[in-house]
């Protein structure tokens, strides 16, 4: 048994739209519409005062989806977490449409949540 996490960052992206969390809202929307993925409360959001910059927490179904953002680098860090396995979905194009990032690395890791020893 085992889930899949996805771990992005993505560079390059519009320090204004990495502030704004009506646009991370949106972005969160596009994302879990794309994923087929399922919200189980409301997402939470923290803004930072001195660099605007703003984490984001969305609970699923399926585990969670979080941000953190860096309007002063231009970048966002974006964590989805689903805990049973399941299809990647291109979200680099979703990423750019919201954020205008010029680079985007995607890892995708296994998680195994049992081993086959006794």
């Amino acid at each position: 048994m085992c889930g899949i996490e996805w771990v992005i960052e993505a560079l390059g992206c519009r320090d204004a739209s990495l502030a704004s969390i009506e646009e991370l809202q949106l972005l969160f929307a596009r994302l879990i519409e794309s994923m087929n993925l399922h919200p189980v409360g409301e997402a939470t959001w923290h803004q930072f005062p001195h660099t605007g910059g703003v984490t984001g927490l969305q609970p699923l179904a399926e585990s969670h989806l979080a941000c953190h953002t860096f309007p002063e680098f231009g970048s966002l860090c974006l964590n989805i977490f689903c805990c049973l396995p399941r299809s990647a979905t291109d979200v680099e194009p979703i990423i750019r449409q919201h954020l205008g990032a010029t680079a985007i690395r995607v890892r995708q890791i296994e998680r195994t949540y049992t081993t086959n020893q006794p």
